[in-house]
Parts: C-alpha cells; structure tokens; sequence
C-alpha cells in the first residue's frame, strides 16, 4: 500500500490515558468485577463489547463516564514517526473518501476525531482499556485507538500488512457512518422493542458487518481517488477480517463455537460484506438489515 499518497488528517488527538469505571448509559457505574468481565469478554469476542452494552444512540454523558482527560492534536507532519504518518494519511483517506460520497448524496460528512491513547481511556462512552481494541464511541464521535494494537493484529491475528491496518481504521469508521446516517438510532430503537443485540443475526452483528461493507466501499472508492493498494493489500485485508470472526475467535479462544453469542459476525460474513462493500463502491449495497447476512 502506498500509503504516502494520502492526505494527513487534522483530526488526529492524543490524551493521557487513564483508568477509572465503566459507566453504562442508562443506569449506574459498572463495578470492578463487572469490568473485569468485559475486558475478559472482549478478548474473547474481540473488542466490541462497549457499543453493544451502551446501545446505539450515543447519549451517554460525559458527567456519567468521570471527567474526560484533556487532549492535544498530534503532530501528523513528523516523518519521524511513521506509525503517526501512517494512521495520519489513512485517516485523512477516510475524510476525504467519505466527504465526497456524502456530498454526491447531497450531504455533508462529519469528520469523526481519531484519539490515540495508550493503556486506559475515558470516553463519552465511559472508560475503557487497551483489552477492547480499537473502537468508535458514538457520544463524541470519535475513533479511539492504541496503536500497540497494530502489533497484536499482525502477532495474534497473523493479519500482517498496512492495508490490514488500514481495513482497522476504516471499520472503525464504517460505525461513525453509520451514526451519521441515523444506524445507531435504528438499531436502539428496534433494541428497545425486543430485538436482540447477541445472536448470528442480531443487530450488533448486522451492524458490525456493515461497518465492514463500509470499509470495503471505502477502500474501492480511495483506491479510484489515490491509486495505492498494491498486490496482495485486498488479500491482507480479507485475511484480517477473516482472523477476527466470531467463530475463529471462538474456536482459538474455547475450542467450540456458540453462535447465540455473536457479536461481530462469523470469519466468512465479514470476508463476505467486505468484498460486497469494495467491489460495488455502492453504500446502497451495504444494507445488512434486511434479509439473510
């Protein structure tokens, strides 16, 4: 991936961390034990276990979740940092993919932050640790991610190179999409009249795999713009998603799969949405809400 051809993004951050408790949207701080639980669950399932647990409409409050630790912009022009320079121009990749299918919509793209931390974080969502993985919190919008993440995806996951980081980013992305276009407010309403989260076909998978779709899309419309993947980038990213199915991890983790506790959708399906989303460059044909997944 020649990825020097991207734009740096302005909306990069860095914060100093910090740990404090869990604190769902609608109720009371989660306890020790029970965040213990999570990061414990999180591992297992691989990271989004915040946004199901939060629901979709991204309301909760930053009184809720304890103070938020205050940030500076990273320096994104420093060619000494190249993991800074990387996740920089992808980023920026993401803004400028994004703001123009949006505008051919007759819409304007919100650009999301992207905040780096390292250890622990606290968010509009509450805090969370390095264990979640990379994740999008809908209360501010924002992409949070410890770069030492990188390091587990290729030494964990064996998903080496950097369009399999890039995939990352914009799935991640995919979710801020997804608020923008009023996802996360459907989904917390059919939640609330009884459909499940969990499950192979519950709405946290449908969301996750169109989170994927949406990074499939990006990478073919940013491929149109910037011409950069080269040979074997599409592989390394359906070979990251692949790594990271519910049933993969399932299997490494316990050896057996239980499908009732989906969260992110099976190796296949999301190999399956990502390929839908690059091969069309149509966000139209990323619809996992309707019909079989």
């Amino acid at each position: 991936m020649d990825w020097g051809k991207g734009r740096s993004s302005d909306n990069v951050e860095q914060g100093s961390g910090g740990g404090g408790g869990f604190s769902p949207r609608g109720g009371g701080r989660l306890g020790l034990g029970g965040l213990v639980v999570l990061v414990i669950l999180s591992l297992v399932f691989k990271r989004d276990l915040i946004t199901p647990f939060l629901s979709g409409d991204g309301t909760g409050s930053q009184q809720a979740s304890g103070q938020i630790q205050p940030t500076t912009a990273v320096d994104c022009h420093n060619p000494a940092n190249q993991q800074i320079d990387f996740v920089c121009r992808v980023f920026g990749a993401t803004e400028d993919t994004w703001g123009q299918i949006f505008a051919e919509h007759n819409a304007r793209y919100v650009q999301p932050k992207l905040h780096l931390f390292h250890g622990s974080v606290q968010t509009a969502c509450g805090a969370a640790s390095t264990a979640v993985g990379p994740f999008y919190c809908p209360g501010d919008q924002k992409v949070y991610l410890d770069l030492d993440f990188f390091q587990e995806l290729q030494d964990r996951f064996h998903a080496a190179g950097d369009f399999a980081r890039a995939y990352v980013i914009a799935h991640e992305v995919g979710h801020h999409v997804q608020k923008l276009i009023g996802v996360f407010d459907k989904a917390d309403q059919a939640r609330r009249q009884g459909a499940a989260m969990q499950g192979a076909t519950g709405l946290s998978v449908r969301q996750e795999l169109q989170a994927d779709c949406f990074a499939g899309v990006w990478a073919n419309r940013s491929q149109q713009r910037l011409n950069w993947l080269q040979q074997g980038d599409i592989e390394s990213a359906l070979n990251a998603a692949s790594q990271i199915g519910d049933d993969t991890l399932q299997r490494e983790a316990r050896g057996t799969v239980v499908p009732d506790s989906f969260t992110h959708g099976t190796s296949a399906q999301r190999v399956k949405w990502f390929r839908t989303g690059f091969q069309s460059g149509d966000m139209a044909r990323c619809n996992t809400f309707a019909g079989p997944i």
